[in-house]
């Protein structure tokens, strides 16, 4: 399995084990124990390292002080053989809950000095924890035994495995946060918003060789670790970023910690602190270090804090956080956390925090606040995010990006909250919306209802007011309809503007689809039945298909050579940004009269969803080597065994090539008569519901009929054909003597099917675990060019073709445009009143023909009266 098909599997599995227990009490025990294998596993490889034999392992104990004080100084902490992962899990049934404790226990006192603040308690909330997994020590034992068993698959033992032990973790930690309602606010900020803060953040940082990053109200961690990854795309060589990062609750400062650490960030570039930021800052006291206390300034602060709490100012007055400033009011925190970050930048630092849409215009303390943030230039952007992005909470969001000094004095705003796909219950960024607003803040570009800077003359006229609608009208055009038109025909000349950047590019299509009658209406110059063949044939349309066709001429040359050709060197952190830059040149050389008629975004959305297939496949690639590309792994599913849910073998799956993809290629033929048989089997479930369709009720009434009515009995139908059959042959007669539409001659034709469909079933089942059989030995013995050949079917084509209908499918929308608004007009209303006359003298005809009774032709008198009145 990729690490994506494991992180779902293991979620799925331990969704189910937690019972009652909730996902926010939940996450902290699975996560723990995952840390401490990691812990484990990276002790053994550390032994190994150093030439200890697997005997020489098992020997490991407090009691070697030597060997305990050399792994703690070249580790930070000591676990001996009996307390390892690996251990519990050999023990089998004889494992207890309490070697967990033991364990546990003796982990805190062997933490080296130098690392006590890093891993210092951070087993707490598991150890407190183990008596809820169950109410004796055999439940706690069973448990925790499934839990062991669960995460054991996990890998950890090498550099690419980071990234695999990252991924699940992150994934973990966002699922129980999907479940955890409003609680997981505390913990987790969407993956999406915290890459977007990172995007914004990395670019700011990208020619510096070392940086230091902080997060106040750092949570799980996960927004200090996407800006270490986005970095990483600028950054060459590893451990050049610090990571600082302080946490209230301490069962989610645990998280930060154990998120950090398992990254493999060297534990010397992790400064960790249990505190209240508000009341607790850095500068700090360190007992440990000999030079006492530390301010703290950095190149970039993220942040993602409480919305809204209550805090406490008092005596905070001459806090140099707060002095240039002023307070936020009690019964709000937001500012104070917003200067608390600016606070700690470098002079050329940068922050993004996420706050609630109020900070934006909300008067009092907060606006005096925003007016000198406004007034000393360090407000740079800010991000209107959709409602409902976040856990737990619908609130309206905003992200503010801040600079220590900068030169601007303008601020961006951007509204992308109409920008977002619906994933379940919340709201969510793709990776083209994350794309488009991190270039426009990077770019510092104004789009029509997307981005707008705004001058601090503006803003000063505006009382400060910061609130996004004042600054970009992101609303969507409401849908009008012409008197005149509506009255008297014609298009009005307004409407078709609005597709002016279509006419733009294609100014000979606009005059041969409408003629001006004057300068306020058109009509139509064609018959609307010939909207679609006009637009679509038209000249300068099939020249900006040619031109879109040149433009990725060489494309998937590039791409082959990109990412299979060259695959053992493939940066996987900075690909996706150069197959982007190749994407955004070849679509800027299809502009017609500066028009952009194809979206970039909407193409770098293409390329990101194939790109995550592509990457995770890399991925295993460069860590299992290229005969990772003919591996088979077996298909395990869950079925219940003996009413027991069970693990078992069902068929086999390639590891990075899907069966699916090598039987089109390279076992076409077999693939397609067993396609044949599968159909003739659909054929003939149709041919026996179409006769059993056509029995009455009362044939349908007697056995060879189930109770329900819609379906045969089978063993009924063989026996009352074969007594037909005996009786026929008894009068010397053949079926084709029966009446075609009688009882008998369909009994025999069902029966006749169904024997057939039967062998047909058995054939058919045989020749699909031949196939099967057929595709794994095909993927074991493919030559390295076939595994090019398929890799560039499965990566490449796909991609290609989809960005090839990009140009059909903006033809299309114009089309539908053109053709809704030619439809819109094409009836008047003195049309619509004529034929209303014309009915009423219809109708007014029939009703002088009618006769009837004294009170009928009374009725009718008076519908006659109705229609004159008319």
């Amino acid at each position: 399995m990729n690490k994506q098909q494991l992180a779902g599997k293991i979620w799925e599995s331990a969704n189910q084990m937690r019972s009652k227990i909730e996902a926010n009490e939940y996450k902290d025990y699975i996560l723990g124990f995952i840390f401490y294998k990691y812990l484990s596993d990276q002790l053994i490889q550390f032994a190994k390292q150093q030439g200890m034999s697997a005997a020489e392992i098992a020997l490991l104990s407090e009691e070697d002080a030597d060997t305990v004080e050399y792994i703690k100084k070249e580790l930070g902490y000591f676990i001996a053989y009996d307390n390892l992962f690996s251990t519990w899990l050999s023990k089998g049934s004889d494992f207890d809950v309490s070697n967990v404790r033991d364990a546990l226990s003796a982990f805190d006192r062997l933490i080296h000095s130098n690392h006590k603040k890093l891993f210092d308690g951070i087993f707490n909330t598991l150890q407190t924890g183990l008596s809820k997994l169950g109410e004796s020590a055999a439940k706690q034992t069973k448990a925790i035994s499934d839990l062991l068993q669960l995460i054991k698959v996990i890998p950890m033992d090498g550099k690419q495995d980071y990234d695999v032990l990252g991924y699940i973790y992150e994934y973990l930690i966002e699922k129980f946060a999907a479940n955890a309602g409003k609680k997981a606010g505390e913990f987790y900020t969407p993956h999406e918003v915290s890459l977007l803060m990172s995007e914004i953040i990395a670019h700011h940082v990208k020619d510096k060789e070392k940086i230091e990053i902080y997060d106040p109200t750092s949570g799980s961690g996960s927004l200090l670790i996407n800006i270490g990854n986005c970095v990483a795309k600028y950054i060459d060589g590893e451990n050049n970023i610090k990571y600082f990062a302080q946490e209230l609750k301490a069962n989610t400062y645990n998280l930060t910690r154990m998120n950090l650490v398992m990254r493999g960030i060297k534990p010397n570039n992790i400064v960790t602190r249990n505190g209240d930021t508000l009341e607790d800052d850095w500068p700090y006291f360190d007992e440990n270090d000999p030079l006492g206390y530390h301010p703290l300034y950095v190149d970039a602060v993220v942040s993602n804090p409480p919305y809204s709490q209550q805090w406490d100012p008092e005596h905070k007055a001459s806090d140099p956080r707060y002095a240039r400033f002023g307070l936020a009011p009690k019964t709000k925190a937001d500012y104070a956390f917003l200067l608390h970050d600016l606070y700690h930048l470098k002079p050329d630092g940068i922050m993004t925090i996420v706050l609630p849409h109020g900070v934006l215009f909300r008067g009092g303390e907060e606006g005096a606040i925003r007016k000198q943030l406004i007034e000393q230039n360090h407000i740079d952007a800010i991000i209107g995010l959709p409602a409902n992005i976040f856990f737990g909470t619908g609130i309206p969001t905003v992200i503010l990006v801040l600079r220590q000094k900068r030169e601007a004095t303008d601020v961006l705003v951007v509204d992308a909250s109409k920008h977002f796909i619906k994933v379940g219950k919340n709201n969510k960024l793709q990776a083209s919306d994350i794309k488009r607003i991190s270039d426009a803040v990077i770019q510092r570009a104004n789009h029509p209802k997307f981005s707008q800077l705004v001058s601090k003359h503006t803003l000063r006229d505006n009382d400060y007011n910061l609130n996004i609608p004042r600054y970009v009208d992101s609303a969507d055009t409401s849908d009008t309809w012409d008197l005149h038109a509506t009255m008297l025909g014609g298009i009005p000349v307004s409407e078709i503007n609005q597709l002016q950047h279509y006419w733009q590019a294609f100014p000979a299509l606009r005059k041969a689809l409408f003629s001006n009658t004057n300068s306020h209406y058109a009509q139509l110059a064609i018959a609307a039945a010939e909207v679609k063949p006009t637009i679509t044939q038209h000249a300068e349309v099939n020249a900006f298909g040619l031109s879109y066709a040149q433009a990725f001429t060489g494309f998937d040359t590039y791409l082959k050579t990109e990412l299979i050709t060259q695959w053992q060197t493939v940066s996987i952190a900075r690909q996706e940004d150069t197959l982007c830059q190749d994407l955004f040149t070849r679509l800027a050389s299809t502009r017609l009269n500066d028009i952009a008629l194809i979206s970039r975004y909407h193409a770098y959305q293409l390329l990101d969803n194939h790109w995550q297939t592509i990457a995770a496949d890399l991925e295993m690639l460069q860590t299992e080597g290229f005969a990772a590309s003919k591996q088979v792994d077996p298909n395990m599913v869950n079925k219940k065994v003996k009413g027991i849910e069970t693990e078992v073998q069902d068929g086999w799956l390639g590891h990075i090539l899907p069966f699916a993809l090598v039987q089109n290629t390279y076992l076409s033929a077999e693939l397609h008569a067993l396609q044949q048989q599968e159909n003739r089997v659909a054929e003939i479930s149709a041919e026996l519901e179409a006769i059993l369709d056509s029995l009455s009720e009362e044939d349908k009434s007697l056995d060879t009929v189930n109770d329900n009515g819609d379906g045969f009995v089978n063993a009924a139908v063989a026996k009352a054909a074969k007594q037909l059959k005996a009786d026929l042959k008894a009068a010397s007669k053949t079926v084709k003597a029966l009446d075609a539409d009688s009882y008998e001659a369909k009994i025999i034709q069902a029966d006749t099917l169904i024997v057939e469909e039967k062998e047909l079933k058995k054939a058919v089942k045989a020749a699909a675990d031949a196939l099967h059989l057929k595709t794994k030995a095909t993927i074991e013995s493919l030559s390295d060019e076939q595994v090019n050949t398929l890799l560039e079917l499965k990566w490449i084509t796909p991609l290609l073709a989809e960005l090839a209908q990009l140009p059909t499918q903006l033809i299309g929308q114009l089309t539908r445009q053109v053709q809704a608004l030619a439809d819109k007009y094409a009836t008047t209303y003195a049309a619509v009143a004529s034929d209303i006359q014309q009915t009423e003298q219809a109708l007014a005809g029939l009703i002088e023909e009618l006769t009837g009774n004294e009170f009928d032709l009374a009725a009718l008198n008076e519908l006659m009266k109705m229609l004159s009145d008319e």
